[in-house]
């Protein structure tokens, strides 16, 4: 008798939970919760970090895992008398509306709540087509 035999065995395709638009906004959720860490970090007069896991060689030649601290690029600025707020997905910074892509804040204290406006926004769905649009790459020439 055949080890196979004894299994149950069937035909089955993996299907994917999240369709690509649902994935972007999970993704660009995570990234403002981050960011709403940094902000609370800044105004503590502190940096936000990140624990990240990377393959190294060690001594003997052997790739091994190792943690490493990553700082948290802020998506806010200090400028003009006050600080800009940009919501980006990845390294692109999105169309918020025609007129730009930055918010105005008198102080540091409010950054917070424009974070927090965009994490309503993209959950809502409101920032899909922006978020569209970054993801799109450029044709390789």
């Amino acid at each position: 008798m055949s080890h196979l035999s004894k299994l149950t065995i069937k035909s089955v395709s993996r299907q994917d939970t999240l369709n690509p638009v649902e994935a972007r906004r999970n993704k660009l959720l995570a990234a403002i919760e981050e960011q709403l860490k940094a902000a609370e970090a800044t105004l503590l007069g502190k940096q936000h970090t990140v624990t990240v896991s990377r393959w190294s060689k060690n001594e003997q030649g052997e790739r091994v895992q190792v943690q490493h601290q990553r700082v948290t690029r802020a998506w806010f600025f200090a400028q003009d008398g006050g600080h800009y707020v940009q919501c980006k997905y990845g390294a692109r910074p999105l169309p918020l509306s025609k007129d730009g892509n930055a918010v105005f804040v008198k102080q540091l204290a409010d950054v917070p709540i424009v974070l927090q406006a965009f994490y309503a926004a993209a959950a809502a769905g409101e920032l899909d087509s922006a978020i569209a649009s970054a993801a799109k790459r450029a044709p390789k020439p």
